[in-house]
């Protein structure tokens, strides 16, 4: 049955709207691949039926093992099984409590305490959850000495997970946007390693970076934007908490042995073989006469394995050899980090099959051809940024937005720019922005929506009421949101982006200076102890 051209961008869109309808992202992928399914088969009855078969039998299996034999799919399963569990091995036996030590003994007054809050963010990089859960549960005591308050924590750590995690050389997040970006280059007929697409857009990718900034400018400055500035106001009168915050939670799977010792070593080290694995692996498998045509050459999926296999290894053995775990206990701990990842792996294959029965109906082609000619080259970039940033918004999901929205984007700039005579090595600025900006987007949606994951995540680690947390962090993400829509008009102008960075660092600092008020310091602080939002409660109860 021949069908219209438009009907090809039912499956994405169905997606887009169900997500926004049912906040649900997996059912919301389901059935867009499932509406493919049912293109593909026919617009019938039966084909209806055989479509919903299909879905698993077809674009879920050929989704993990290609009929070409291409193993990349696989490869990305696996690695982020791996990077799972290692993060399970490392929180088990204390290693990461021993980074949260080593910086929080700097940690004397509140300049100090939110930029090592911000610091810790940094140091716990390889996963957003974990670094929500490891820098919200541990420096919330001692943020509640030091006066700060509960909605400023939860700002500090959502703040830095996300954006960390996402340009982070090695994280979970790698391989799912790498997956991303390999399968919209197929799409658009681009001949380009996706791992090094992924590493060039970094320049590119102004809000998380932006965000950082702003985080550090925040504890520096010691100024404040909107209701922060009522919470710090409280905070530093003895009140942290308030009156509708949270009881703190914990991941029990993902917290250490009782009687763990907290060493340092026990994390940096199999992070260290982690990081310089892959890089070393990276130049074994990549050839060429420049580091820029190693890396590109290299083959990033069998490194990345590689690297996470040794690491795992490494890890287990220095639980094992230190006594810390015993050998099933390692084991349990690896298998709780897996667990940790299985929901991203769903999505990820779901995007896969939405992205393949898209590209088996010509969407990415009719939505290029469509808006080609019409949209304006140097617009693209901020374009995406602000669809990927409302998607993430409505859903509450930024790796559900870039599934969606990736296999979309990248044909389209490719499209965009070769009707303006961009071809070559000429379209790489223009490819790498787009990427960038879809990421980007969708990052900074997943800050202000309150049916985010790592919103509701970052304010139960860190005892916050959410709708606190997302009323108070909003100003800050509006800010580096709108510096970021700018650079990015700037970058599509033409203008290079290595000129726009510190001008766009600037606007967000003197935009804090402007907005923000200074926070005075308190008097010297009480003894640590964690504040208990109950005896608060009875306490203003009893109050006249």
């Amino acid at each position: 049955m021949d069908l219209p051209g438009w009907v090809s961008i039912a499956p994405p869109l169905v997606a887009i709207v169900a997500a926004l309808v049912s906040r649900q992202v997996l059912p919301s992928l389901f059935v867009g691949v499932w509406v493919g399914a049912w293109l593909v088969e026919g617009l019938t009855f039966t084909g209806l039926f055989s479509g919903l078969l299909a879905v698993a039998n077809r674009w879920v299996l050929e989704a993990l093992a290609p009929p070409d034999g291409d193993t990349s799919h696989a490869s990305i399963v696996v690695f982020t099984v791996l990077i799972g569990g290692l993060v399970g091995i490392i929180a088990r036996n204390g290693g990461t409590l021993g980074v949260v030590d080593t910086v929080t003994r700097w940690a004397t007054n509140r300049r100090r305490g939110q930029t090592a809050t911000g610091a810790l963010g940094f140091a716990i990089f390889f996963d957003d959850y974990a670094n929500t859960l490891v820098v919200g549960n541990s420096m919330r005591p001692v943020t509640d000495r030091l006066r700060i308050s509960r909605e400023k924590l939860a700002y500090l750590v959502d703040s830095t997970s996300a954006p960390v995690a996402s340009i982070a050389l090695i994280s979970t997040w790698i391989g799912f946007e790498v997956g991303l970006i390999d399968e919209a280059l197929d799409t658009a007929g681009v001949d380009a390693n996706a791992y090094g697409v992924f590493v060039s857009s970094i320049a590119y990718r102004f809000y998380p970076v932006l965000a950082l900034v702003l985080v550090f400018a925040v504890a520096l400055m010691a100024r404040d934007i909107g209701p922060m500035r009522a919470a710090e106001r409280r905070a530093i009168g003895g009140s942290p908490a308030s009156d509708g915050d949270l009881a703190a939670t914990t991941d029990p799977e993902l917290s250490p042995k009782d009687g763990a010792p907290h060493r340092l070593l026990n994390a940096v080290v199999p992070l260290v073989v982690l990081v310089g694995g892959t890089i070393g692996f990276l130049f074994v498998t990549g050839e060429g006469s420049s580091v820029r045509d190693i890396v590109g050459s290299a083959d990033s999926y069998a490194s990345l394995v590689y690297a996470s296999v040794l690491a795992v290894v490494v890890a287990g053995a220095m639980t094992v050899g230190q006594r810390i775990l015993s050998l099933g206990e390692t084991v349990q701990a690896w298998f709780a980090g897996v667990k940790s990842v299985v929901y991203v792996l769903i999505v990820l294959v779901l995007a896969w099959a939405l992205s393949a029965v898209a590209d088996e109906l010509g969407t990415a082609q009719y939505v290029a051809d469509l808006l080609g000619e019409g949209l304006p080259l140097w617009v693209v970039p901020a374009v995406l940024f602000v669809v990927a940033a409302a998607t993430a918004f409505a859903t509450g999901t930024s790796w559900g937005t870039m599934a969606i929205l990736m296999p979309l984007a990248v044909p389209l700039t490719v499209a965009v720019a070769e009707s303006a005579g961009q071809t070559g090595d000429a379209l790489l600025p223009a490819l790498y922005a787009s990427v960038s900006t879809v990421l980007a987007g969708a990052v900074w949606g997943d800050h202000v929506s309150p049916i985010s994951d790592t919103t509701v995540l970052s304010s139960l680690a860190s005892g916050c009421d959410p709708v606190a947390h997302v009323r108070t962090q909003a100003p800050y993400a509006l800010l580096a949101g709108g510096v970021s829509v700018g650079a990015l008009l700037l970058v599509g102008l033409g203008v290079p982006w290595w000129l726009v960075w510190l001008p766009a660092a600037a606007a967000v600092v003197l935009g804090l200076r402007v907005l923000g008020e200074h926070i005075e310091e308190p008097d010297e602080p009480d003894e640590p102890r964690e504040v208990d939002v109950r005896e608060q409660r009875a306490a203003a109860a009893e109050r006249p």
